[in-house]
């Protein structure tokens, strides 16, 4: 078992250096482009008077840093070669993530709009896996040249992260001999709306409520007349593109489903996984920042002529958050490392449990690290010449996003009491004579060492 680093990826992590000193921060200080990362982020990004909107010069910054990076070859890593990426794993997108969070505030990677030169881009992989011919055509290069926009819509007003319940509908009709959908429903946070040309739209086409079965993925056109931004919710941390959509007597065409028709919920699955781990490892790495910040300002701040760092109410917080960061990270990688065994429908069988703990420990480790930083530092922790508290504020917002802590949690549970998991089978076969403390203790045929085994894929697979 070999824990260390591949010199591969670390190569590649000092070309990632040299590419952001070359080009990205260069970028970043010209036209006092840093105004969008020092104390005046949140003004510089968000136009107040606009419904709280991200400010076009922000985004075309954001445009311009991806762009020099898909030039150099770095912003479809994760991509498959046949889309001009390096089919990078999961495994390396973790560290890579982890790493460039780990710098700080930076155009190089900023969380606040999933933005980074080296880029998740799940719906390109959902359009991969899912897409029809004519789809992955149209939509994987569109998303890279920016001619596509994607937002994603699925959570309901009055559902939040129980899908199974939408109320929007779809409901077949035919047009001048074209069949088709006509589709009416509203839907909530549907992130990039305001520069978005489709929506991968979900709806009830059949089944009961609260069935899985019977949703269908439908790709709306934005500019559609039915399609309307009823409200832009001002959030925690601004700026905003986050709304509330209606849509009203929208109709699509068939070959506007994307994916299997009444079997859609597994396309919203398939890049969960993938967008949650590498969140976790992005999650990390600002908490790394901000441990290593304090730790910094700490033994340089002299408060009564001695170093701030003495105090062991200065030195425990931090070294348990430390301590935390080293044992999430080896989670992280590790399950990483098990998702690149494996297909995407057999890590939701087999270990969906361990991204979610990922995924909703290192989002609370990073706000627990922010709100410490901002504490070691004072009252110039508290101020905007610091980042903590917008890493506080924007990392706050992973608690919820992407499956709640408590949506996670509960998966994590349900593996762990074999609702769902590899101990399906074992525990629907317990009965009370497995539990009598009368009897003498049995050595059960699995222990929890070979309960951990049963996450590796079989020598066949």
């Amino acid at each position: 078992m070999d824990y260390s680093l591949p010199q591969e990826l670390l190569d590649y992590l000092n070309e990632l250096d040299s590419f952001i000193e070359k080009e990205i921060k260069p970028l970043e200080e010209q036209d006092d482009n840093v105004r969008f990362f020092d104390h005046r982020r949140e003004w510089a990004r968000t136009d107040f008077e606009n419904d709280g909107l991200p400010r076009p010069e922000w985004e075309d910054l954001m445009r311009e840093a991806k762009r020099r990076a898909d030039d150099a070859g770095y912003l479809r890593f994760a991509m498959d070669p046949k889309f001009g990426g390096k089919g990078g794993s999961n495994l390396w997108m973790t560290v890579i993530r982890e790493y460039l969070a780990a710098k700080g505030l930076g155009l190089h990677y900023d969380q606040q709009n999933e933005h980074s030169i080296v880029a998740n881009n799940p719906f390109a992989k959902m359009f991969d896996d899912f897409g029809t011919d004519e789809q992955r055509a149209e939509f994987i290069q569109g998303m890279f040249d920016g001619t596509r926009r994607i937002t994603f819509g699925l959570t309901e007003p009055y559902h939040g992260s129980d899908a199974t319940h939408m109320e929007t509908r779809a409901v077949p009709e035919t047009r001048d001999g074209v069949d088709g959908w006509l589709i009416n429903g509203e839907k909530m946070w549907t992130t990039g709306m305001h520069v978005a040309t489709h929506c991968a739209l979900f709806a009830r086409t059949s089944g009961e409520d609260g069935a899985a079965k019977g949703i269908t993925c439908f790709l709306v056109p934005a500019d559609d007349p039915g399609v309307k931004v009823e409200q832009y919710l001002w959030t925690f941390n601004m700026p905003t593109d986050h709304p509330r959509v209606s849509f009203t007597d929208v109709w699509v065409p068939d070959s506007a489903i994307f994916g299997p028709p009444d079997n859609g919920l597994p396309l919203a699955q398939s890049f969960v996984h993938e967008n949650r781990i590498r969140q976790a490892a992005g999650s990390l790495g600002s908490a790394v920042y901000c441990i290593e910040e304090s730790v910094r300002y700490a033994r340089l701040r002299k408060p009564f002529g001695e170093e701030l760092s003495r105090n062991q109410a200065i030195q425990f917080p931090l070294v348990e958050l430390h301590t935390q960061c080293e044992m999430v990270r080896q989670l992280i990688r590790k399950t990483a490392w098990e998702m690149d065994q494996m297909s995407h429908p057999e890590v939701e069988k087999r270990i969906s449990d361990k991204v979610s703990m990922c995924n909703y420990w290192a989002n609370r480790l990073c706000c627990e690290a922010a709100d410490r930083a901002i504490q070691v530092h004072g009252g110039v922790g508290y101020s905007r010449h610091k980042p903590f508290e917008h890493i506080y504020r924007h990392h706050r917002r992973y608690r919820i996003t992407e499956g709640t802590e408590e949506i996670q949690m509960r998966k994590v549970g349900a593996f762990l009491f074999g609702y769902l998991g590899p101990k399906r089978k074992e525990f629907s076969e317990l009965t009370y004579d497995d539990v009598d403390y009368r009897k003498e203790p049995q050595i059960r045929p699995r222990s929890g060492w070979q309960a951990i085994e049963t996450t590796r894929p079989p020598a066949d697979s």
